[in-house]
């Protein structure tokens, strides 16, 4: 789904640029930046079909400049230059800490991106984001509210809502806003919290026992999208509760 998303976004951008690349004869640039493309290849396939469905084929209508700091992170930095000295349209920088280095790299080629958006600093609010940086707020302490408020619309009866969350999983200031955030929105909607913490998959058996012991009647999930390709238990387990 975030693939999805993070295409047609792209696919919004490029319009303009395809227009005045059909007038001038040229074929948009990306650059595709990411921190492994070895621990996760089919995540680009699966962005490039995303693209072929909305109608944007790698090599016809476009050409990508691949990126990859091999899990160095500190190495971002100077491939999102090296894309900007490249000149590509539009950097395409799928995680937080790529999007921040390209950022720092270019203040008026669009990027965009799938990360956690206020809190690192990428914008400056969700309503009103400024900048160059554009696409989907993978997690958000300003989206916690709303996901109890869509929650409580869902399970109008619900009186008590079980919250998984990582400790350590989205930094320290994040996550005090997160959990402070979820608190106040709970007391308004009428609902009691019940936090449960999970460090990894391994954590999940618990973690529901927990759940089902203190009766929950709802679920909602604060943990960061690094682990959806790694925890099938997860939606085993979440069909029991």
């Amino acid at each position: 789904m975030r693939l999805i998303g993070l295409a047609v976004i792209l696919s919004l951008v490029l319009a303009p640029l395809a227009a005045e690349a059909q007038q001038a004869a040229k074929v948009p640039r990306i650059g595709y930046l990411v921190v492994d493309q070895a621990a996760s290849p089919h995540l680009r396939e699966a962005f490039l079909q995303e693209l072929r469905d909305l109608g944007y084929v790698e090599g016809r209508d476009l050409v990508i400049e691949y990126r990859s700091a091999e899990g160095k992170s500190e190495q971002l930095s100077a491939l999102a230059a090296e894309l900007v000295a490249l000149k590509v349209d539009v950097i395409v920088a799928p995680s937080t800490v790529a999007a921040l280095a390209a950022k720092q790299a270019t203040r008026t080629l669009p990027i965009v991106s799938v990360a956690i958006p206020v809190a690192s600093g990428l914008v400056t609010s969700l309503a009103r984001p400024g900048g160059n940086v554009t696409g989907l707020a993978f997690f958000s302490p300003e989206l916690v509210g709303k996901c109890l408020e869509q929650l409580k619309q869902a399970v109008p009866g619900v009186s008590r809502v079980a919250a998984l969350w990582q400790p350590g999983g989205q930094g320290e200031r994040t996550e005090k806003d997160m959990l402070e955030g979820a608190e106040v929105a709970a007391r308004a909607l009428g609902v009691r919290l019940q936090f449960v913490e999970a460090r990894g998959p391994e954590n999940f058996a618990r973690a529901f026992s927990e759940m089902t012991k203190a009766r929950a009647g709802a679920l909602t999930v604060f943990i960061p999208f690094l682990w959806s390709a790694k925890s099938p238990a997860r939606h085993e387990k979440a069909h029991g509760v």
